[in-house]
């Protein structure tokens, strides 16, 4: 039979059930909803966070020539440098000109380096030869110490413009948004000179977010207007009235 003993344990045994404890509380810290979308691998983040209908994925039907268009999502350590080199090839062709005429400026290096960010993510449409024809890429990340997803680039063929394939990609990037949780918005950034953009932007409810930059006058009087503009789309969740849900 094992007696009781009222003698105090000695400091070292003390001082290595605090070290014990403590490890475990570390252990124990919960991961942020952005670091497991990102930690994902391509096809869990497809099953998780597009959670797409059968009807809408992996393909989409042009609605009047009926070419049928294969969709796909990967990270571009998961892409081919010649996918890549199409994505750029595409960027160049849609937007090339609005970042020469621009302050930000073409630079080729650059963004051939931002295009490999390893978090991003890209969703493709490619025809039946495996050609790229539209894309989006993005990325579950932090502006402001609030938890969005950005939309880095979304760019489609002259032919496929005004289809609804640009309205089919950006919602399955805002389906990404709506299914991380703790994530209230969606964002992205556009040219003011890229009216067409603008427009397309403001029919699937995204406005001008708070970050965006202003206008400001120089000492001499003269008014700096930015070229580009910042726009944000709030969640469901963010949307309901009362105070942020907190982690759990």
């Amino acid at each position: 039979m094992a007696e009781a003993n009222d003698t105090e344990p000695p400091a070292s045994e003390i001082e290595a059930s605090k070290t014990t404890r403590g490890a475990r509380q570390r252990r124990q810290k919960p991961v942020h909803p952005i670091e497991t979308a990102n930690n994902a691998s391509d096809d869990d983040f497809v099953r998780q966070y597009i959670k797409p209908s059968e009807d809408s994925w992996p393909q989409w039907e042009h609605p009047r020539t009926k070419t049928v268009y294969a969709l796909s999502l990967a990270r571009p350590g998961h892409l081919g440098d010649d996918e890549l080199d199409a994505c750029f090839d595409l960027i160049d062709e849609t937007s090339g000109a609005h970042y020469r005429s621009s302050s930000m400026g073409w630079h080729v290096a650059v963004k051939k380096k931002e295009m490999r960010s390893p978090d991003l993510r890209y969703i493709l449409a490619k025809d039946a030869d495996g050609t790229i024809k539209g894309f989006t890429s993005l990325m579950p990340t932090f502006e402001d110490n609030e938890a969005v997803v950005y939309c880095y680039e979304i760019h489609l063929k002259a032919e496929l413009q005004g289809t609804g394939l640009g309205t089919k990609l950006m919602g399955h990037l805002m389906d990404v948004a709506e299914n991380i949780p703790a994530v209230e918005k969606t964002m992205l950034t556009c040219f003011v000179s890229n009216a067409y953009g603008l427009k397309f932007y403001e029919k699937l409810g995204f406005t001008k977010d708070e970050y965006s930059p202003r206008e400001r006058k120089l000492r001499g009087g003269k008014t700096v207007i930015p070229d580009y503009v910042i726009l944000s789309r709030r969640t469901a969740r963010a949307s309901v009235p009362g105070p942020r849900r907190r982690l759990r």
